[in-house]
């Protein structure tokens, strides 16, 4: 419950609408209060007395009563609502700022499945306790108040008999009420791995047909499944405990009513009109009563959703902009690291370790190196994605931590290893970096990136809408348009991570040439597999296990006999061995021919 009671931070900008509301809920149950007493003088004046016009009047006040209860009650449910759906709506946009923003320390642990869901679900549950169910349950503690000062006031004696039923039920209540948090916090953590079964089957599902896996992904999402239908089950059986006791425990209160108060009527100590009267009461008492364990029932879902909400909002974003962070509005380009290390969280073994190095500006440097090596850790603490768990980085002589973060990164071009575009057009994704930038400036880039005569072959060219992911796209075509993001922002650093890795020689070819062009006057950091992609950086780096084994030219590599002479002979083995392949299919090939002819 503490949780929820955190809501009301996001109450506080309504506050003249959450009085208005309550105005409203004061009117409508004092109007409600008032329907038994005018029955009780219409009982006791109007029908004993055989008044015609008091039973008239009576009448058309309890019509224009009901007229105006159900005025205060529209516009009391109205901004119920109102309220409820503007907090739903702030608390989801915080949660996604907040997302935003978090590390990728955060981003490597967390489900994206559990994450959409906290930001749909739970917070759905929240808006709807803080609509209609907190209407409802200040409606039942005003009504209750007044109901329970009006039975005493008429008679002390029939009131406490009546209401000694209540007792066990408001008990039962607050019972269930400490119970239910915690199994709606089961199910909404059930609910959430739902989610996630089904957002990476939709994001994996290209791997799932072929491997030809979907029966096994149906019983999987179905395991996931069957534990939201058994935590349900569980909540709905505690629920159905306390209904039928609710209704029993009303049925006593007004058989109390008649037994006792009868007898009251009958020693004259009582009239017909306070007994009828009381009996409302008691029976307009037992409706919200009744409806209080749903409203607990909520309460629960809700303390659930607001505990799995805020333990998102809680978690501090690690990689944030300091105060008073210094900008760097244009950078030079010099790039120096420390005795830098790097470990990341949960792991036992360093990523990258004893990292000592100084790049001048507008170079190129390249790494390369065994999978698993470092080298996109490296890079990755440039842009201070991540920070140095020792040493430090400094950008132009300055350590990044000390730097404004999106100053930083606006000056920092990054072509990703798995590039991934958003649905939307192709213009769009271009200019991602630079929503402001000319139709021109896109073409430009684009035809930079070898990317404009494929775009130019689309229906919609430009306008051509992506799918999720870029999936429509070619694995060529995608990093030739993710390419050409990065160049649109004319970046001081630019960051390729194996960016022709999913492309073809000869696109391979067109890329690197124009990436020639456009790397100049600007320090590159250039991860590639292929060694045709790093023969002309200025310095490459040989990393192995974390740490630089070998740094130098490709020609001072060569004559070293290390690690990179072993790759470089490696690939001009398979290269050689394919030529051969190639060579000798050939030589089939005309054999048959020749055979062909002879026949």
């Amino acid at each position: 419950m503490k949780h929820l009671l955190r809501i009301r931070v996001f109450l506080k900008p309504y506050f003249w609408q959450i009085l208005a509301t309550l105005l409203l809920l004061l009117s409508l149950t004092g109007l409600n209060l008032l329907v038994p007493r005018i029955i009780r003088s219409v009982i006791d004046e109007g029908l004993w007395h055989g008044q015609i016009g008091f039973l008239i009047r009576s009448s058309l006040l309890l019509l224009g009563l009901g007229l105006v209860s159900a005025i205060l009650n529209l516009g009391n449910r109205y901004w119920s609502e109102w309220i409820a759906a503007h907090v739903g709506y702030d608390l989801r946009n915080r949660m996604y700022d907040h997302i935003q923003y978090l590390p990728f320390t955060y981003h490597d642990h967390a489900q994206s499945g559990q994450l959409i869901s906290r930001c749909i679900e739970d917070v759905r549950a929240i808006e709807r306790f803080a609509g209609g169910a907190v209407a409802d349950l200040v409606r039942f503690i005003i009504l209750s108040v007044g109901i329970l000062w009006i039975m005493l006031a008429d008679n002390a004696r029939l009131a406490v008999i009546a209401l000694l039923p209540m007792i066990p039920l408001i008990l039962m209540t607050a019972g269930f009420g400490t119970k239910i948090g915690k199994l709606f916090f089961a199910v909404d953590n059930a609910v959430g791995e739902v989610s996630n079964r089904l957002q990476e089957n939709v994001v994996g599902v290209q791997v799932v047909r072929a491997f030809a896996r979907e029966e096994y992904e149906i019983k999987r999402f179905d395991t996931a499944n069957k534990e939201v239908f058994k935590t349900w089950v569980y909540v709905i059986d505690e629920w159905s405990k306390i209904m039928p006791t609710t209704n029993w425990l009303t049925a006593v209160s007004v058989i109390l009513i008649l037994w006792f108060g009868g007898q009251m009527v009958m020693e004259g100590t009582l009239t017909i009109g306070a007994i009828v009267a009381f009996n409302a009461y008691i029976l307009m008492l037992a409706e919200p009563a009744q409806a209080l364990t749903g409203l607990v029932n909520a309460g629960g879902e809700a303390a659930a959703g607001a505990q799995r909400v805020f333990e998102v909002l809680d978690t501090k974003p690690e990689i944030q902009s300091r105060h008073k962070a210094v900008t760097l509005n244009e950078l030079r380009g010099e790039v120096e690291f420390r005795d830098v290390g790097l470990k990341y969280q949960n792991e036992k073994t360093a990523s990258l370790s004893g990292i000592s190095l100084r790049v001048e500006p507008n170079r190129i440097v390249a790494l390369i190196g065994p999978t698993g090596s470092g080298k996109t850790s490296f890079v990755n603490l440039i842009p201070r994605f991540y920070d140095a768990t020792e040493g430090s980085v400094l950008v132009d002589g300055v350590d990044v931590r000390e730097l404004d973060l999106t100053a930083l990164r606006k000056q920092i071009g990054i072509v990703l290893q798995t590039s991934l575009l958003f649905s939307d057009t192709i213009k769009a994704n271009i200019a991602y970096g630079r929503p402001d930038a000319t139709m021109e400036e896109i073409v430009a880039a684009a035809k930079a990136a070898q990317a404009h005569e494929f775009i130019e072959g689309f229906a919609h060219k430009y306008d051509t809408i992506v799918g999720e992911r870029g999936v429509t796209l070619s694995g060529g075509q995608r990093q030739r348009v993710a390419i050409a993001r990065a160049l649109l922002m004319n970046p001081r650093i630019l960051i390729l991570d194996d960016s022709t890795s999913s492309v073809d020689t000869q696109t391979e070819k067109l890329i690197q040439s124009a990436l020639d062009t456009l790397m100049e006057g600007r320090t590159t950091f250039v991860i590639a597999h292929r060694l045709s992609t790093v023969r002309r950086a200025d310095m490459i780096l040989v990393m192995d296990k974390g740490r630089i084994v070998e740094r130098g030219t490709h020609d001072e590599l060569l004559r070293l006999d290390g690690l990179y002479k072993q790759i470089h002979d490696l690939q001009l083995a398979d290269q050689a061995g394919f030529t051969e392949e190639v060579e000798e299919i050939q030589e089939e090939s005309i054999e048959q021919m020749k055979e062909h002819d002879e026949m």
